[in-house]
């Protein structure tokens, strides 16, 4: 099991509901982070508590739907001086849901896949090579396991094509120390999926970053959250390689 200690993860939507919990996990286990919202103000909480943890932290700030901010904060990332060992693709957005779904807008395409899509495409692209000359990197992209449900096409879509660029990806670095997987929270209680849905956002612990810990070189995996729920940190890593292959 990768022991995080020292190392610096990435995580975009940090400030709430899942994100921030998978910051804190991280800084638990000593894990130095970059944190990311839409406005740095919104990342002071969990900046500050995972500061009192005893972690180095920064934080950053980009509208995920503005390709030019996604490019700027890159370039800030990269003027901390810091090397970026893991990253976690948490951010994403619901544009809407649609019960007329025939009369869905383009609108709901193009903003759903800028900021579910590009965006964490961008930030792959931007980390991936860095990692592989150092030789060791892990990347968490978070999708959905929603299906059937044209309602939600937009979400779904860009979701699907995440995944698509995902398992595309890690064929290229699979049995190396440079793992790029999927991860899914299932249906929480969060922002994004509504007050109804039927799984606390604390549910998603361990399983939402597992793939940060595995150590067994295999890329291109889903990893859901819900498959690890009740665990400790120890019992989902060794599920997540004993069960999870991947898929080439």
């Amino acid at each position: 099991m990768v022991d995080v200690k020292g190392k610096w993860a990435f995580i975009t939507g940090a400030a709430r509901g899942i994100g921030y919990l998978s910051a804190k996990f991280m800084a638990e286990r000593g894990c130095n982070l970059i944190l990311h919202s839409r406005d740095a103000n919104h990342t002071k909480k969990v900046y500050d508590e995972v500061c009192a943890m005893g972690v180095k932290a920064f934080c950053v700030s980009a509208e995920l739907s503005d390709l030019d901010a996604v490019k700027k904060m890159l370039e800030e990332i990269d003027s901390f001086g810091v090397e970026v060992d893991i990253v976690l693709n948490n951010a994403g957005m619901q544009i809407a849901y649609r019960t007329d779904y025939f009369a869905t807008p383009v609108e709901d395409y193009t903003e759903s896949f800028k900021i579910n899509t590009v965006a964490p495409a961008m930030i792959c692209y931007h980390f991936l090579p860095k990692m592989i000359k150092k030789g060791f990197g892990r990347i968490l992209n978070t999708t959905s396991g929603i299906r059937l449900e044209p309602e939600q096409a937009g979400y779904s879509a860009s979701k699907a094509a995440l995944d698509k660029i995902t398992i595309d990806l890690g064929s290229k670095i699979n049995g190396t120390d440079v793992m790029i997987n999927l991860t899914d929270p299932g249906w929480c209680r969060t922002d994004l999926g509504g007050p109804n849905a039927p799984n606390s956002p604390e549910s998603v612990i361990p399983g939402i970053v597992v793939g940060a810990f595995v150590d067994d070189k295999l890329s291109g995996r889903y990893l859901g959250a819900p498959n690890f729920t009740g665990m400790t940190l120890e019992e989902a890593v060794k599920k997540a390689e004993a069960e999870f292959k991947a898929p080439y």
